[in-house]
């Protein structure tokens, strides 16, 4: 009696990615809100290729409680060409059941016959040796523990006991919703099927979170994975098996920095070396510069930056060291650009002043620097 099912959670599909940047001659946007439909493909082909019967989706399915009736259509329609599986949809804090009510409905009404939406907190048969145990969330703050239903819930004697539901075994939101870390024990489950944090996380050898397939965030720095449980008997320890299923990753890179070091050069060695149309960068710049090593990296960036699918680099904690070569380099005559460049670096420099004018002085300095050296080039 071996029961093998997939647990997901957290496709957001639906969401749109504002806070990207969308180069004029680009369409990264688009090419992140493809990669959450395509999820469905992915986990359909893990389910197939590892003989799951099922695919558990622990809440958000959707990103808002009013996808567009193409995105809802389109989802449930890739969902209905997996044969052999059933997906269990359950609502979660952004397609919770009171703001999200006639997309549930909808769902019930139009669904495929495999595909399940999970809309009251009551046992439900999985097959003849399993019960499902959801939760399904109703607002999107009910400040109470999501799962305290499953300790009185009822399954046949024998059966397998599976618990799904969607929120923070630690407070994620500050919503005050806190699931009980030991629910597991308290109603007697065999698996917890958790959704909500969007990274991997075992909370113990029954309760899991498999985080997104599709990663969205910098957070959690990897590829996007489902989680394949096998459960062989009611008490066994089940065995769980991450298998990747994410297309793009999030990465953010360190770079440690001094002056007169070659930037350029530690960027290229910092940087993945391959897949970089599907790579998002964050650098955290950290440490020391002078002029000309911030004109290096500046240089790196711009050319190899539109390499990835997304760029960007975080200087807040680069510090730029000034010296009268530097400022020669701007102006060894004493002339204009030479009064700007003092100017800039008293700014720069100036304790009396905010950080962030600060640092606005210390960027155009650099700027000017770079802008005469392309010049002079």
């Amino acid at each position: 009696m071996t029961l093998r099912f997939l647990h997901a959670s957290d496709l957001h599909i639906g969401r749109k990615f504002a806070n990207i940047p969308q180069p004029a001659d680009g369409n990264i946007r688009g090419r992140l809100m493809e990669a959450r439909h395509g999820a469905i493909a992915r986990l359909a082909q893990v389910a197939k290729d590892k003989g799951a019967a099922h695919i558990l989706l622990a809440g958000d399915t959707f990103d808002t409680a009013t996808p567009s009736p193409a995105v809802v259509r389109q989802a449930l329609a890739a969902m209905g060409e997996a044969e052999g599986v059933t997906w269990w949809l359950l609502p979660g804090n952004h397609d919770n059941l009171r703001d999200a009510e006639p997309l549930w409905d909808s769902i019930r009404e139009t669904a495929p016959a495999n595909v399940k939406a999970v809309t009251e907190a009551a046992p439900t048969a999985l097959d003849d040796h399993a019960t499902l145990l959801p939760c399904p969330v109703a607002y999107r703050a009910g400040g109470s523990d999501p799962t305290e239903a499953m300790v009185g819930m009822d399954s046949p004697e024998g059966h397998l006991r599976i618990g799904l539901a969607h929120g923070g075994v630690t407070d994620f939101t500050e919503s005050g919703e806190v699931i009980a870390p030991d629910r597991d024990r308290s109603a007697r489950l065999d698996y917890l099927a958790l959704g909500d944090w969007h990274g991997r996380m075992a909370v113990s050898p029954r309760v899991h979170y498999p985080g997104s397939p599709e990663q969205d965030r910098f957070k959690h720095g990897a590829r996007g994975v489902c989680l394949c449980v096998s459960l062989t008997a009611p008490g066994a320890p089940p065995q769980v098996e991450e298998v990747e299923t994410g297309q793009f990753l999030w990465t953010e890179i360190p770079l440690q920095l001094h002056p007169r070091q070659d930037a350029a050069a530690a960027l290229a060695a910092a940087l993945p070396p391959s897949g970089r149309r599907d790579v998002l960068v964050r650098v955290n710049a950290s440490g020391w510069a002078g002029l000309a090593d911030r004109a290096q990296l500046d240089e790196a960036i711009a050319r190899l930056g539109p390499e990835f699918a997304h760029f960007e680099l975080r200087a807040e904690a680069l510090g730029t060291q000034y010296d009268a070569a530097d400022l020669d380099q701007i102006d060894h005559g004493g002339g204009a650009l030479r009064i700007a460049a003092e100017a800039l670096m008293a700014d720069a420099e100036a304790d009396t002043l905010a950080p962030e004018e600060r640092a606005a002085a210390a960027d155009a300095l650099a700027r000017l620097y770079a802008y005469v050296r392309e010049g002079a080039e």
